[in-house]
């Protein structure tokens, strides 16, 4: 198989039970916010993907729009701000390839929860695995990846101040605050079926660098899956979702969460195993080689890479952990999320691995 002829758009499915909604309900608060919106028909589906902020897609006199809200249950202060991330939408926007905000609404009475509208962004996003039967040939594989590692540069290289973002989050002491705010929000969701990360915790605040002097906006979830590739030419980023985590800090602590998701071909099973994305077909770049085209684009050194990487598996495992409390919790019945301990678990080990041969 050489090329992609083809690849399905993304597409949402039928609303899981716990998170249905009268999509009726909404619409006299849309239709005051959106000029032209149509009475009907209307039709609310849902994507199978996001394990953090619900995603659905609503359609509303054939007009097709994107809702976020929050999850049920337990949630960890600060996180699932519908109403900043609507904000960050609206000034970014004009500035960086996202979706276009249309409305936020945070009456809770409605729903059960705040939530925002923007604009569907159609294309084609790659999960875990490519379509049946298609596949990239490893050069167009090779420049896909390398797309997507541009397009978080051209993030990181944005001059957040000429964009109206300046007070989007806080760059000092933004390194300090990442490690002992995951480190406390992991104690808090800790079960009695997941491995210690104690000396994971230790050995990141005992190395930890100094915070960068070039400080950026930052997306803190930059992979495959929150990523729109055109539909006509699926080698182009038309947009990046999923603006939840956003912030301003140091661009190498978003490299490493992003490097935390890259499953190489040479990794081992247990890694393929947790795989979420198709990062390991041929062509792709190794960890190492995005770090030194990384390196080479920004002119960003990085000589302590292991610590980012190590920052952001343990940074996953503590998101990972976060749902899996709340599915032990009865808090979701998402079925997937009871395979979340293991991704944990894993995680760990790797970090573990990776920490015993670091010269950091």
């Amino acid at each position: 198989m050489t090329d992609i002829p083809t690849v399905p758009l993304d597409s949402a499915g039928a609303v899981r039970d716990e998170n249905a909604f009268d999509p009726q309900a909404i619409l006299p608060f849309l239709q005051s916010r959106i000029p032209g919106l149509a009475d009907g028909p209307l039709e609310l589906r849902q994507f199978p993907g996001g394990a953090s902020n619900l995603t659905y897609q609503l359609t509303v006199g054939g007009r097709e729009m994107i809702l976020r809200r929050p999850p049920s249950g337990t949630k960890a202060k600060g996180a699932h701000d519908m109403g900043r991330e609507f904000r960050v939408l609206a000034r970014l926007n004009p500035h960086f390839a996202c979706p276009k905000p249309l409305a936020y609404c945070e009456d809770t009475s409605l729903i059960g929860s705040d939530f925002y509208v923007m604009d569907k962004l159609t294309g084609v996003i790659l999960r875990r695995d490519l379509p049946k039967g298609v596949g990239y040939d490893p050069a167009r594989a090779r420049q896909l990846c390398l797309n997507l590692i541009d397009t978080q540069i051209a993030l990181h290289e944005l001059d957040y101040e000429a964009a109206g973002l300046a007070d989007m989050g806080k760059p000092a002491g933004y390194v300090g605050r990442q490690v002992s705010g995951w480190s406390e929000r992991f104690g808090r969701v800790i079960t009695d079926d997941i491995p210690s990360y104690d000396a994971i915790i230790r050995w990141l605040a005992e190395h930890q660098p100094a915070d960068s002097a070039r400080p950026a906006i930052i997306h803190n979830d930059y992979r495959f899956d929150n990523v729109v590739l055109s539909p006509d030419d699926q080698m182009r980023v038309i947009g990046v979702l999923d603006w939840e985590m956003a912030t301003l800090g140091d661009p190498l602590l978003d490299l490493g969460s992003s490097l935390a998701y890259w499953v190489e071909a040479g990794d081992p099973p247990e890694m393929q195993a947790i795989r979420m994305q198709p990062s390991n077909i041929p062509g792709m770049l190794t960890r190492a080689e995005i770090i030194r085209h990384y390196e080479e684009k920004t002119g960003r050194a990085i000589p302590n890479a292991d610590w980012y990487y190590v920052f952001g598996l343990f940074r996953l495992g503590v998101i990972a952990q976060q749902i899996y409390y709340r599915y032990k919790l009865g808090q979701t019945t998402n079925p997937k999320f009871k395979a979340f301990g293991l991704f944990v678990t894993v995680l760990a080990q790797v970090s573990e691995r990776v920490i015993a041969k670091s010269r950091v």
